[in-house]
């Protein structure tokens, strides 16, 4: 059977970088600077202003994309540096157990740097206005390829994400931030292209990136599933499960901060996960200790608990991750007791945390907001694109891109996708005023 080397997937070199291999610096290797180049990014700073479950919350305390990123990417390095201490005669002579941590810590930092205003919310919000767009007879999908025509109706962040790493950010179009390929490899939960994306719409490349992907496939030999559609680098499955450790740890501590859920329930679920509470735990309790923590001390324990159960499943499986022939996720392969609470969690806050009323209407007000902003920049990139010129209202509309303002002379695809990444970077409040004050709520007045 077919196997990927660790040698290639975990290629120091970048993409696109003209200036050749660079001095060594002492203590900094290429994966520390891929971890730099993106803490330092504008799109990485605005995550401290997009949704991570409940919008413009006012609690300093609830989770935004940003904190929720950190968080992620620190069970990602204890993951990664746990799998590079366990498997470190089998890994290139250069690479060690910490550049191992700091590659999957770096692609946890950025897995989320897609996501536009309203996290979720804002994916669907976005895929439905351009749906309605295509039933209705505006004509503003004419002449687009069909893959084209699907990337659109299928906004998805995570290909945006890579198209911000690879594309748009510090270089623009001449190679981004430019990553080693073992970093930009680890971040692809989805490598492949929107044809492959499925009925959830998953993918990891629109079509302006498939030729990045495909070279970025080629250079860590990644195997081919058919056309545009690859294996998974294998510590992009460590990049999940950090991911989904947090997302399903965290959404029941703010569940809890916000008062959806009861204190109870969400300490069975985090002793549950931990396989039982901590040594000083009974002890906080006749403390007086704070809910917060109480829960601080069992999330701790739980998060210990399943780094240690995915580093031991990782190693395990590391045949069927190297042969791209694994089907479940890490988590599932863990203890049940891990996998149970897990699944509990990510099921009491689909039951009780998305479905509360405030979360309801606030994303239902995102999809006005939303609305607002693809008519008007939407309407004036089709506009140029097909008359060569604007109207006032559009010529305004595209003074606020600045320097990413398209050319009638680009394709129309080309031209929309700079219109999406302009409303994809917008925090949720800045969101809000420019569709308002496009609403005709000046300010001032």
């Amino acid at each position: 059977m077919t196997q990927m080397s660790w040698q290639r997937l975990l290629d120091p070199t970048r993409l696109h970088d003209t200036r050749g291999a660079l001095p060594e610096e002492p203590g900094r290797s290429p994966f520390h600077k891929d971890h730099d180049r993106i803490v330092f990014s504008g799109s990485f700073r605005r995550l401290g202003r997009k949704t991570q479950v409940h919008p413009l919350t006012e609690n300093d305390h609830i989770h935004t994309r940003l904190t929720h990123s950190l968080e992620v990417g620190c069970v990602g390095r204890s993951l990664g540096m746990s799998v590079g201490e366990a498997l470190h005669h089998r890994l290139p002579e250069a690479i060690t157990p910490a550049d191992l941590g700091v590659i999957v810590q770096a692609a946890c930092l950025a897995h989320d740097i897609g996501n536009p205003p309203f996290g979720h919310a804002g994916e669907y919000a976005i895929r439905d206005w351009f749906k309605s767009a295509n039933i209705n007879g505006s004509g503003l999908l004419d002449g687009l390829s069909e893959d084209e025509r699907h990337d659109l109706l299928t906004y998805e962040g995570n290909a945006q994400g890579f198209r911000i790493v690879t594309q748009i950010e510090y270089n623009q179009f001449r190679g981004g931030m430019r990553l080693t390929t073992a970093t930009l490899g680890t971040l692809l939960k989805y490598p492949w292209t929107v044809s492959h994306g499925g009925k959830a719409g998953k993918f990891g490349a629109y079509q302006s990136e498939a030729p990045l992907l495909s070279e970025l496939a080629d250079r860590l030999g990644l195997i081919s599933q058919g056309a545009q559609r690859w294996c998974r680098h294998p510590l992009a499955w460590l990049v999940e499960a950090a991911d989904d450790i947090c997302y399903a740890l965290l959404d029941l501590e703010d569940g809890l901060e916000m008062e959806i859920l009861d204190y109870s329930e969400v300490a069975d679920v985090l002793i549950q996960i931990a396989g039982g509470a901590p040594s000083d735990y009974l002890a906080m309790q006749e403390q007086g200790a704070s809910r917060r923590r109480l829960v601080a001390a069992l999330r701790g324990a739980a998060m210990e608990r399943a780094v240690s159960d995915v580093s031991d499943v990782f190693v395990q499986y590391e045949h069927e991750l190297l042969s791209g022939s694994l089907q479940q996720d890490l988590l599932a392969l863990c203890h049940p007791d891990l996998d149970w609470g897990v699944k509990a969690a990510k099921q009491l806050a689909r039951e009780r945390i998305f479905r509360n009323e405030r979360k309801a209407k606030l994303e239902i007000g995102a999809y006005t907001t939303l609305g607002i902003l693809l008519e008007a920049f939407i309407g004036a990139a089709h506009e140029l694109h097909h008359t060569g010129s604007s109207s006032f209202k559009h010529e305004r509309v595209l003074a606020l891109i600045g320097e990413n303002t398209p050319l009638p002379s680009w394709s129309l695809y080309d031209s929309y996708r700079r219109m999406l990444d302009f409303i994809g970077g917008m925090t949720d409040h800045f969101a809000v005023d420019l569709a308002q004050e496009m609403g005709g709520r000046l300010r001032g007045y």
